[in-house]
């Protein structure tokens, strides 16, 4: 007869090991693209804050406004959106979730164009533009593939919009070359457009994700609380936007495309007015969705009264850039990756602060038409709200965007 085997008893006492924490910022599309938007987010206004004060000195070939507005929009914006379609996209289709090499590229892509349009003082231009419109070029390659297949042609909206983006970022470099083509400002259309189609996309995509959050956390306290949906509004209220985007590029200005923005603004209004926001005051992280979905609604109102000539029309284009598509980003960004990382869907006191700050810092730029005589500290507070907003993003998603999921699944 065999001996006895042995039994091993565990001692409680001894300390067990630790799970090794792995790396895994290139698992998922969120991740490094989520990092990369707070990064730029908490370090491009203090360097615009610099140039506007005369501080700073990049030597740049476009204007320093010029600067500015494209780093919000192709740098930081579209990064933010390429996060979320990375994510996205493998739910809707059946591909495979985009990670390892392809986001390797994607990101040395990015970081290439930002290097290149922060540097553009010393390199030849034509350089800049090429490095510069390659992240857009390779995000398009990579969305498009999935979504040509017919049953996801409804999908297929949000590459025409990338590509809208991509065209919109090659008329500000066409701005910045002083070409005068048609006697348009390229650059201002340019800026124009690639704001016109982040609002859309926040409309389609808005329209979707607000009302499933809510109705998701609205259902666990009372099942009988419904999120209002109206289809037909919400093809009006795209049609809407769309219509907007066409306008600002064809009578930018104007009585018309004031019109069309008081149009949209009560349309979003209206459509707002159903998804029920008064009742997540208690769930920060679905409130701050609603409440950059209400910047939005003042941002087009803004917009409709600046082309009017009514008010200033820096204070819708603030309204619209720090209110609403700063507040939606990081609202979206920082609810997906707690999601996708295993994390309860609960907003860390850190963040709930960064959501009121990028609202503090819509409303101090939005003042500084009104306190002429304090514009200069207006805007650096606006700008010192804003980077304290990111830097704290930063300091907690870092962690959970570069480390493995906490409950070891992959992703």
């Amino acid at each position: 007869m065999s001996p006895n085997p042995t039994i091993q008893i565990e001692d409680p006492f001894a300390k067990k090991p630790k799970p090794v924490a792995k790396f895994a910022l290139f698992s998922y599309g969120f991740r490094p693209f989520f990092l990369l938007a707070g990064v730029l987010g908490a370090l491009s206004v203090p360097m615009w804050v610099g140039l506007f004060a005369g501080h700073v000195d990049m030597g740049l070939v476009a204007s320093p406004v010029l600067w500015h507005g494209h780093e919000m929009l192709f740098g930081y914006a579209v990064v933010a959106i390429a996060g979320f379609l990375l994510t996205v996209v493998p739910n809707w289709t059946d591909a495979k979730v985009s990670k390892g090499p392809v986001l390797i590229i994607l990101t040395v892509l990015w970081l290439l164009g930002r290097v290149a349009f922060w540097a553009q003082g010393v390199l030849p231009y034509g350089l800049v533009i090429a490095a510069d419109l390659l992240f857009l070029i390779g995000l398009i390659s990579v969305v498009i593939r999935p979504l040509i297949n017919p049953q996801y042609r409804r999908q297929l909206a949000f590459v025409v919009i990338l590509m809208i983006l991509l065209i919109a970022n090659v008329m500000t470099h066409m701005g910045v070359l002083g070409l005068e083509t048609f006697d348009l400002d390229w650059g201002a259309h340019g800026l124009s457009l690639g704001l016109d189609a982040v609002i859309l996309l926040i409309t389609i995509l808005g329209g979707r994700v607000i009302p499933s959050f809510t109705s998701s956390y609205l259902g666990h306290g009372n099942p009988n609380i419904r999120v209002l949906q109206r289809p037909k509004l919400d093809r009006a209220v795209i049609l809407a936007t769309c219509s907007l985007l066409v306008v600002d590029q064809v009578l930018p200005g104007t009585a018309v495309a004031g019109a069309v923005a008081l149009i949209a603004a009560i349309l979003h209004g209206a459509r707002l007015t159903g998804w029920q926001g008064h009742r997540t005051l208690g769930n920060p992280i679905v409130w701050v969705l609603h409440l950059g979905y209400v910047w939005l609604v003042v941002g087009l109102a803004l917009k409709g009264l600046g082309d009017f000539a009514l008010i200033p029309a820096s204070d819708a284009l603030h309204a619209l850039t720090i209110g609403a598509v700063g507040t939606i980003t990081l609202g979206v960004m920082t609810r997906a990756a707690l999601g996708h990382t295993g994390r309860g869907i609960k907003a860390a006191p850190l963040i709930v602060a960064s959501y009121v700050l990028v609202s503090i810092s819509a409303l101090l730029r939005l003042a500084v038409p009104l306190l002429s005589d304090l514009s200069a500290e207006l805007v650096m507070a606006s700008g010192l709200a804003w980077t304290l907003a990111y830097v704290a993003f930063v300091i907690v998603y870092a962690p959970i965007l570069i480390l493995a999921r906490i409950d070891g699944r992959p992703g």
